[in-house]
């Protein structure tokens, strides 16, 4: 009885983990695709709710933490058990981070002048749309234990760098060209290198998630 007890309170424990991973997956998805609205549309309205939600993501992070650490401390997880619960810290960290860098793009919203006539802007979300998917497909592959998706996450980042570069040449292009432009340039590069991070770090989740389902990290992937 004891036995049964103890095996179906970790499951608890781990249903209510991934149920957190989950929540904060769904906050950092929003937060990048209205971050890139604000921005695109200079709704600053818009922007202030993303940079609020931000606290909502680090509440649910400490909540993760405090958590794990309660079932490393009480259950003694081994093996499959004990990567679960390391997976878990390692993924709320990220999917924080991600939050973190959406924040950062929301506040960039109200310092683009000449929106309507300002070209490169119209490259943007492209870019965060793919980031955006990759959040979304790797934390798929999180809840459902699939390391062959969070492979393909993986290499997905590099069509991720091939946009952040071609966005870099263009902007410093612009900025040449038309030497008024170069505040709201150089704010829509940082939003660029924002988004290849967003990018980096749904690769980070993919790899803890392969680790987690299979015991070893995607190493012959290149990076």
């Amino acid at each position: 009885m004891m036995a049964e007890h103890t095996v179906k309170a970790f499951d608890e424990d781990i249903t209510r983990l991934r149920g957190l991973i989950a929540e904060m997956g769904g906050l950092a998805e929003l937060a990048v695709q209205q971050a890139m609205q604000a921005l695109v549309t200079g709704d600053e309205a818009l922007a202030a709710e993303v940079v609020a939600r931000d606290k909502k993501l680090d509440a649910l992070e400490m909540e993760v933490d405090a958590m794990a650490v309660r079932v490393l401390a009480l259950r003694a997880p081994m093996a499959d058990d004990l990567r679960e619960i390391i997976a878990a810290l390692k993924i709320a960290s990220v999917i924080e981070r991600i939050g973190d860098y959406a924040k950062n793009i929301a506040k960039r919203a109200p310092n683009i002048e000449g929106r309507n006539r300002f070209e490169p802007l119209t490259l943007l979300p492209a870019m965060a749309e793919l980031g955006a998917e990759m959040v979304h497909d790797v934390l798929t592959a999180y809840a459902a234990r699939d390391p062959i998706t969070a492979r393909e996450v993986i290499e997905r980042d590099r069509k991720v760098d091939a946009f952040y570069d071609s966005i870099f040449r263009n902007l410093v292009s612009y900025m040449v060209e038309n030497p008024a432009t170069i505040s709201s340039a150089a704010e829509l590069l940082f939003v660029a290198r924002n988004l290849e991070r967003i990018g980096d770090q749904a690769t980070n989740v993919g790899e803890v998630v392969h680790f987690m389902v299979l015991g070893t990290y995607p190493t012959d992937i290149e990076r």
